[in-house]
């Protein structure tokens, strides 16, 4: 005979159910999806929050240098007077003044826009190419495959650095648009190979025969099912390139072939400051330290990146 007490408990209470959003085909109110979770997790990560503050705020400061210059005295970088040449930091003027006469912090911050500008170009121009010959050589394969792989060992005979210095001397042009256009002539190769790798593993997956078996157009199928999934080792790759380009570019302006005056960069500041560094070390130091610290940032940022997309790097 059962105990009366327990019959009464077993009564009053009620039986687990399933759990909350199941079976009904959606994820309950406290899921995350797996895209923003991860985005999430970079986020929160300390080793990219600090490098990502710092590009923030120099993508804010490439954007708007007249706010930024306005700061300390007038902000005006072509505001000179050769009265003031080489003078030392002042009231309104931290860095000092430069060899004509302008207030060096103005010169400084303004020369953010070409360099951050020429990377951005050059990274978005690279990726895109990379993108749609690593899709087409990796899905196809065959002779295409074939030729734009020797394509690309043709591009990988030429060192960067002097293929740039030739085209830029043979070009003799020296504006943004130039210099981004020689050094993105030479950064898509590296990113082409990485994405055909990526198409060729991609391509043999379940979901992708499926795709095809079902009448799915080659065009649907790479661009629906394999690029999404494909594209995480390329932008790896492009987030750890920035930094490198804009290291680029002021190396190519300080040996005289990239960016020239008026134009206002780092580089052209670097180049000018060669010349009087024992009489006015300033003219070297800031904006060596300012594009030290945007390299490393972006450098970081890719790093990052890297980190929270292929989980073996961890």
């Amino acid at each position: 005979m059962s105990d009366p007490t327990t019959t009464m408990a077993s009564e009053r209470t009620p039986e687990p159910g399933p759990p909350a959003g199941a079976g009904s085909g959606r994820p309950s109110r406290g899921s995350v999806s797996p895209t923003r979770q991860m985005l999430l997790d970079l986020v929160t990560r300390p080793r990219f929050a600090v490098p990502g503050t710092l590009v923030l705020l120099l993508a804010v400061i490439a954007a708007f240098p007249g706010p930024i210059a306005g700061f300390f005295g007038h902000g005006d970088p072509l505001a000179c007077d050769l009265n003031r040449s080489g003078l030392p930091a002042g009231e309104g003027h931290p860095f000092g003044f430069d060899i004509q006469g302008c207030d060096l912090y103005a010169q400084v911050i303004y020369g953010a826009r070409p360099s951050i500008t020429i990377a951005i170009v050059v990274t978005v121009t690279s990726t895109l190419v990379a993108m749609a010959l690593g899709l087409v050589a990796g899905y196809y394969g065959g002779i295409i495959d074939t030729i734009l792989g020797r394509g690309i060992d043709v591009f990988y005979g030429f060192p960067f650095m002097l293929a740039a210095i030739v085209i830029l001397t043979a070009l003799g042009s020296h504006g943004i648009w130039a210099v981004s256009g020689t050094m993105a002539a030479f950064c898509w190769p590296t990113m082409t190979r990485v994405m055909r790798a990526s198409v060729l593993a991609t391509r043999k997956l379940d979901y992708v025969k499926a795709a095809r078996a079902l009448g799915a157009s080659d065009l649907r199928i790479m661009v629906r099912h394999i690029l999404p999934n494909a594209f995480a080792p390329v932008l790896v790759l492009a987030s750890l390139t920035v930094g490198g380009i804009i290291a680029g570019e002021a190396s190519l302006t300080y040996l005289g072939v990239g960016l020239r005056a008026p134009t206002i960069s780092w580089g052209v500041q670097l180049n000018t400051a060669q010349s009087y560094f024992n009489s006015n070390p300033s003219l070297l130091i800031y904006p060596s330290l300012f594009l030290c610290v945007t390299v490393l940032s972006f450098v970081l940022v890719g790093d990052a990146v890297r980190d929270i997309l292929d989980p073996k790097s961890r």
